[in-house]
């Protein structure tokens, strides 16, 4: 692992990730975009598409990023508890908004994980599908970087329960993992802890799926 995010960000690139996950930690706690220089330099620096999550809860920070050449933006905490600027949002950019939806337990985990709400994740799916969310990227938190397999019940149970694309995250570990969710048919999956380890192999992981 290199500790320069872009350094690693080309790394990743060189191979052969098709697109990049970025979350700004420093802004999920904030409330509002932190590394926007870094996430800039990231960007001039790889090819392929770049996708940030993290404090976006504002229609100004979702200018800032796609104007620095992020390709999507993902909502957290905002997709709960402003309804307005989701829609707004959603309205403006379409495709470009993706909605993280982060559970513990079955219910919807926000403010970067510090706080557990009393919404289940499955009602919070349906809720962004209504909006007009063409996309979802789901994570597990008693999950996410336990390198012990995703949760492929409750990512079943979402599949069943709505319609739009789903982007698994959260526990995956080897190449079995992304087998099984490539069989579930879903969307994508972000891998990192995974990667970082080496537990999984990239390049491996491309030959036997397009999900990355």
């Amino acid at each position: 692992m290199n500790e320069d995010p872009v350094a690693q960000a080309i790394i990743f690139e060189k191979l052969g990730a098709k697109k990049l996950h970025i979350v700004d930690l420093d802004g999920a706690i904030a409330g509002e975009s932190v590394n926007l220089l870094v996430i800039e330099r990231i960007c001039k620096a790889v090819r392929i598409p770049v996708q940030v999550g993290g404090g976006i809860r504002s229609l100004v920070t979702v200018e800032k990023l796609l104007s620095v050449g992020v390709d999507k933006v993902i909502l957290g905490t905002a997709a709960l508890y402003d309804k307005e600027f989701l829609e707004e949002a959603v309205l403006l950019y379409k495709e470009k908004i993706i909605v993280g939806i982060d559970a513990k337990n079955g219910f919807v985990a926000t403010r970067g994980w510090l706080d557990v709400s009393e919404i289940s994740y499955i009602y919070l799916a349906k809720q962004m599908e209504n909006v007009g969310v063409q996309t979802i990227v789901f994570t597990d938190i008693s999950k996410d970087g336990t390198l012990a397999g995703p949760n492929l019940e409750q990512l079943e149970l979402l599949q069943k329960s709505v319609s739009i694309r789903l982007i698994a995250s959260g526990g995956v570990a080897s190449i079995q993992d992304v087998k099984k969710l490539n069989d579930m048919n879903i969307y994508g999956v972000i891998i990192g802890k995974a990667l970082y380890e080496k537990t999984i192999d990239l390049e491996e992981v491309l030959e036997v799926t397009k999900l990355c």
